[in-house]
């Protein structure tokens, strides 16, 4: 197997310390695989609305450390112990390089929520570099209908799968109100119209490009302004929260039946203010899911196996690292519906209108 000398660098994308902004490039050791570990080649790293709350100090990170968890790429080395069938895949990785795997967490199959959890792109180096190392029990295989840049929506899609498949939270015929049209809103209304829902998207008016595109995939819209008044009779027997914001979750709240459901999926990165009375007079229950499990990693592989779930029509660019800015300045002001990283390449690739 190969092996790369420890001086090797490379440049990628970094947090380099505490504090609003501190983003940029810098050259950093080439990763080797250690025992049980796999050297990824990156293809594609998603940018996240986490990565946004890290440049802005709103969720927790380990600087100096290479951002992006969104992982797609090729198996590049192996380290000791590692099946050799591994190198040369196509894989999409669970995040988390280090748990304690002892706590009553880990041992429940919630890596997750580990106390001593490390994850790829905010504690440990992550993908928005050439390479990126792993322990080889992360890797997924890709999908051979799943182009090579959505393959980055793996990720996004377990943590979707982990808020609303363990356990599942409508049975067919549920009617279903998902807010906020990004690509983690898209997954969510296809998830569900997969588990028998009759799904709603809605969004504003600057989401209309993202919209057209939910619509292209089967998914009815509605403008968020009319959101509470299409409830069917009582109320939407769950609402869903991609947005993150304020007025999206207040939306969800008020818009769900008496004795609903209310999933939290966005992240706001900041405190937000609602009615918590809607919660106490109407009994909702109230869920959530933070990142992923291997489980719910495993539902994704299979909903994108059966055809249930489409990744490649939410991919709207790729960019190198050297404009990195832009890309995430775009990803900000939601003009486009999921930007990729790719470091391997010196140009903008664009692959759709959205």
């Amino acid at each position: 197997m190969s092996r790369v000398g420890a001086s090797e660098t490379m440049v990628g994308l970094l947090k380099k310390a505490v504090g609003a902004e501190n983003v940029g490039l810098g050259e950093v050791t080439r990763p080797v695989a250690g025992a049980g570990e796999v050297v990824i080649e990156v293809l594609a790293n998603g940018i996240c609305g986490t990565d946004l709350h890290i440049i802005a100090d709103e969720f927790v990170s380990d600087p100096p450390v290479v951002m992006g968890h969104e992982v797609t790429g090729y198996v590049r080395e192996l380290g000791d112990g590692v099946d050799a069938a591994w190198l040369g895949q196509r894989v999409a990785p669970e995040t988390y390089y280090r748990t304690c795997d002892l706590c009553p967490r880990c041992l429940e199959g919630r890596r997750n929520l580990c106390p001593t959890r490390r994850s790829i792109g905010s504690h440990v180096n992550g993908g928005f570099a050439p390479f990126v190392v792993l322990p080889a029990r992360n890797l997924h295989p890709v999908h051979e209908s799943v182009g090579e840049l959505a393959g980055a929506l793996y990720e996004p899609l377990a943590c979707v799968a982990n808020c609303l498949c363990d356990p599942t939270v409508v049975s067919p015929g549920d009617t279903a109100l998902v807010i906020g049209p990004g690509a983690m809103g898209i997954l969510a209304a296809q998830v569900l119209i997969a588990q028998g829902a009759d799904v709603l998207l809605s969004g504003t008016a600057r989401d209309a490009q993202r919209l057209e595109l939910a619509r292209t995939l089967g998914i009815r819209t509605i403008d968020a302004a009319d959101a509470e008044a299409a409830a069917p009779g009582p109320g939407f027997d769950i609402a869903i929260d991609c947005s993150g914001a304020a007025p999206g979750i207040r939306t969800g709240l008020r818009a769900t039946r008496k004795g609903g459901r209310y999933v939290q999926i966005g992240v706001a990165g900041k405190p937000v203010e609602f009615d918590i009375d809607q919660v106490f007079l109407k009994e909702l229950i109230v869920t959530s899911g933070f990142a992923s499990t291997p489980r719910s990693w495993n539902r994704a592989v299979a909903l994108v196996a059966g055809g249930h779930v489409q990744l490649d029509p939410l991919i709207t660019a790729a960019y190198p690292l050297s404009e990195w800015k832009t890309a995430f300045d775009r990803t900000a002001s939601a003009d486009c519906m999921k930007l990729v990283i790719d470091p391997r390449s010196g140009a903008v690739l664009t692959q759709g209108a959205a």
